[in-house]
């Protein structure tokens, strides 16, 4: 597990600091959101352990109203769904396992329905489900 507090996600600059420094991104690691996709997807054994990591935002109540959000959950998908798959981009077989990759939002004041319409982009299927808000690349989009 690895921890992120969202005030210092607040500004691109500091989200892109953050997780150079918390997930040990490489030195050629581009400062912007596609280089934050690729690293996602190109996460070493030393940090997941080979198996995996569970990022976990703490606070993320300061996030909802920022200007990156949307951009930011879609990155964290993107990320995921590269490092999830036995495949590259090409199609072809990749020689390492796939690592799991989770993100977690930890908010204190909840309101699904203001989460949900700052986060819903038509390349994201985004789903309430009580307490609980879900989010992923939009299949028909992506993977099509």
């Amino acid at each position: 597990m690895v921890d992120f507090w969202a005030r210092d996600l607040c500004r691109e600059e500091d989200l892109f600091r953050a997780f150079a420094e918390r997930l040990r991104f490489p030195g050629y690691f581009g400062w912007n959101w596609d280089a934050v996709v690729d690293c996602l997807d190109d996460l070493c054994g030393d940090v997941t352990g080979g198996v995996g990591v569970v990022g976990v935002i703490h606070d993320a109540d300061s996030l909802i109203d920022a200007d990156h959000l949307q951009v930011f959950v879609s990155v964290l998908c993107q990320g995921a769904a590269r490092a999830n798959s036995h495949v590259d981009l090409d199609g072809e077989p990749l020689y390492r396992p796939a690592i799991s990759q989770h993100f977690v939002f930890l908010v204190k004041d909840f309101d699904a329905e203001e989460i949900v319409g700052k986060i819903q982009h038509p390349d994201l299927v985004v789903a309430q489900d009580g307490e609980f808000v879900t989010v992923t690349l939009d299949p028909d989009v992506w993977f099509s």
